[in-house]
């Protein structure tokens, strides 16, 4: 896959970039999104956010993030090269049900979501987790963690969020760039697992449309570049 030429200030992709995959970061609303795009990206993250309004009152919960002032009205975006040459496109959602007319658009040719979940408000996952699965994704789910969040065996989280047996989780802190990586990482690896069960390519409607397929031979190691 051609790239273009590498440059210092990490705008352009590297030389060695040579699959390019677009991956979902979903979850509620205040669940860290925006937070992790920002720890992780090697260019300047594009952010669609406006101030929180007494209008929004009635259709945003903030039970949980009261501190909250800003939310994400169309998507953030940012990218990461991992070794082997694969380079995350990474697209946040918005997290609110009035923005759910976006999702299609935003999940068009994405190969992969990884989904934030807050232990504190586990319930408010569940929305998102159906629209990634409608959307026919596969996922990993990381839980951002929070000083006053209480503690849940991985049975329990499990349970709650009734995850197949073969879904990543881990635990996460979306303000660490070690740690966001390492989520993102998950994911990529559980991506090139479900394609290395398959003797050949996947078929044309097992990858949804537009998506780039990752290559089965690059498992990325958790240093970036």
């Amino acid at each position: 896959m051609a790239s273009a030429p590498s440059s210092s200030n990490g705008l352009h992709l590297p030389d060695s970039a040579r699959e390019l995959v677009k991956i979902l970061v979903a979850g509620p609303f205040g669940v860290g999104k925006t937070t992790l795009i920002d720890s992780v990206s090697e260019i300047r993250p594009l952010h669609t956010e406006e101030q929180l309004s007494e209008a929004s009152v009635a259709v945003d919960d903030l039970a949980g993030v009261r501190d909250k002032t800003t939310t994400t009205v169309a998507i953030d975006f940012g990218r990461i090269s991992l070794n082997g040459g694969i380079v995350l496109y990474l697209f946040g959602t918005p997290g609110q049900e009035r923005f759910r007319s976006l999702w299609k658009d935003i999940a068009y040719g994405a190969l992969g979501a990884l989904v934030l979940v807050d232990t504190r408000r586990i319930d408010d996952s569940f929305e998102v987790l159906g629209l990634v699965e409608d959307a026919g994704l596969p996922y990993a789910v990381a839980l951002n963690t929070f000083p006053d969040a209480r503690q849940y065996t991985e049975e329990q989280l499990r349970t709650s969020l009734d995850l197949e047996p073969g879904t990543p989780m881990i635990a996460c802190d979306a303000r660490d760039t070690r740690a966001s990586i390492d989520a993102l990482i998950s994911l990529v690896q559980h991506l090139l697992t479900r394609m290395g069960h398959r003797p050949q390519a996947p078929a044309a409607d097992s990858v949804p449309d537009g998506a780039q397929a990752l290559p089965y031979d690059a498992v990325p190691s958790p240093e970036v570049r």
